[in-house]
């Protein structure tokens, strides 16, 4: 018999430790608990068994100047030759502009001195290269700054979006950020009707996509609320377990989401009325996105398992989708 489920899983077991307080940006999480998120496949446990509470207020976004400097050492890290690369080609301009220079008041001297005209051929040659040097080398240095300004841009987003947040359960708050290394989220975008669909267009690959980390986040543009229905037969019951599983993220503070997701769709050329997904990589990182249902089918294919021996070795073969 079918039900709607329109709680999360609980998903951390709860042990009989001293409470601690926790702040995420935007909630205050009182409860006791071991490791945090890093086990977020855990069996439901009863929540009478914990006691916390959870209060929430109003955002305190990161500073500009912070997600800047985290976004631009991401950048050397992933990049760490393009700053020698253009150290070098300033170098270069630089070497080129002072032969220029000197080439340009030599040519003005020859032709301006009878006896030392027949050097000008010679020394307009001469500027001819270094002019031609400065242009490439100035060339090379625009489009690996055009280059690196881009990716710091993509990183900084991918911050902000790290720094959303997200509910477990009605008692725990968690950034996306927490997420980086052990699951895959996939942001289905769109009216509720468009994530219902994406929910029943799953059900197939629902044990594949469990088994590659991936935890989808639904976010209704429309401001309503998916219906989520399970199968509760004793028969189904680990095949629901999994279902729940995979759909058990909801967005927190919504108008920060949207924001984010406009300026991405914006930077798309994408209507904000479509519906969208969104994939990440296991270390955060935007994968792919596109627009309509989320590509179910070709997630289990691409992706490789969280778990296993192949697990570490092929963590950054996470496709294109």
């Amino acid at each position: 018999m079918a039900s709607v489920v329109n709680a999360p899983l609980n998903l951390l077991k709860p042990l009989n430790l001293p409470r601690h307080k926790l702040r995420f940006g935007s909630c205050i999480v009182t409860t006791p608990f071991r490791s945090t998120i890093n086990e977020p496949f855990l069996t439901p446990q009863s929540s009478k068994q914990r006691s916390s509470s959870i209060i929430c207020f109003a955002s305190e976004k990161q500073s500009s100047t912070d997600t800047s400097s985290t976004a631009r050492i991401r950048s050397e890290v992933l990049t760490p030759f393009r700053s020698v690369r253009m150290f070098f080609y300033l170098a270069f301009i630089a070497s080129g502009g002072l032969g220029a220079l000197i080439a340009t008041t030599q040519l003005i001297a020859a032709l301006t001195n009878p006896s030392r005209a027949l050097d000008a051929p010679e020394i307009a040659k001469g500027l001819g290269i270094d002019i031609g040097a400065v242009s490439l080398f100035a060339f090379l240095y625009y489009r690996e700054n055009t280059a690196k300004n881009a990716q710091i841009a993509r990183l900084s987003r991918e911050e902000n979006l790290s720094n959303l947040k997200l509910r477990l359960d009605e008692k725990r708050v968690v950034p996306v950020s927490s997420f980086r290394g052990f699951a895959r989220l996939v942001i289905c975008a769109g009216p509720a009707s468009f994530i219902t669909e994406s929910f029943k267009f799953s059900e197939p690959f629902t044990e594949g996509l469990v088994e590659r980390g991936v935890l989808v986040v639904p976010f209704a543009t429309d401001g309503n609320s998916p219906s989520f229905e399970f199968d509760e037969s004793e028969e189904s019951k680990d095949f629901t377990s999994k279902r729940k599983r995979l759909w058990q993220l909801t967005p927190v503070i919504v108008s920060e989401w949207t924001n984010w997701l406009d300026e991405q769709k914006k930077l798309a050329g994408v209507s904000s009325d479509s519906p969208v997904y969104i994939s990440l990589r296991l270390d955060g990182r935007v994968r792919g996105s596109g627009r309509g249902y989320p590509p179910w089918n070709a997630f289990v294919a691409q992706l490789p398992p969280v778990k296993g021996m192949w697990s570490g070795l092929l963590d950054g073969f996470d496709g294109r989708v």
